[in-house]
């Protein structure tokens, strides 16, 4: 039993090192009983439910961007931007761009790259300047920049 109990503080020490879980390691460091890892469990799974409330957020928010834009562009098959990776292929086609550019999105740096081409043609078909698609590296505006294209007149 003793044991199973090193198990967790090692796996907290490790998510921490990581910089994911800084509070909750600190947090279990105070408390080494079964109450300290109830505790430590509850509160990891507390943050695990509001990552993921927060990225369901700004996943629909995304999405339905998108899927606007492409209603505006008139792109066919607009409930693509539902689908993850398939959303790219969407934006590859309101971007008119060839789809095999669905290769370099999935490399690491080259895809940051890619997608400020793409989302500056995106742009250009919504009428508004490419510029808009530099934005996308400016971390909070890089959320207005698919409402604004998506919404705006």
């Amino acid at each position: 039993m003793r044991k199973r109990g090193l198990l967790l503080p090692g796996l907290w020490m490790v998510l921490a090192a990581l910089g994911m879980l800084a509070p909750a390691s600190a947090l279990f460091a105070q408390m080494s009983d079964n109450e300290g890892a109830a505790a430590g469990l509850a509160l990891l799974g507390g943050m695990l439910f509001v990552f993921l409330i927060i990225f369901g957020v700004f996943y629909v928010y995304f999405s339905l961007a998108l899927q606007t834009i492409a209603k505006k562009t008139n792109t066919e098959n607009p409930w693509m931007a539902w689908i993850p990776i398939i959303n790219i292929i969407l934006m590859l086609n309101i971007a008119k761009k060839p789809l095999w550019w669905i290769i370099l999105c999935l490399i690491p740096v080259v895809s940051i790259v890619i997608m400020i081409l793409v989302w500056m043609e995106i742009a250009k078909a919504r009428n508004k300047p490419e510029w808009w698609g530099i934005l996308l590296i400016v971390p909070v505006v890089n959320i207005i920049v698919p409402g604004y294209l998506a919404w705006s007149d």
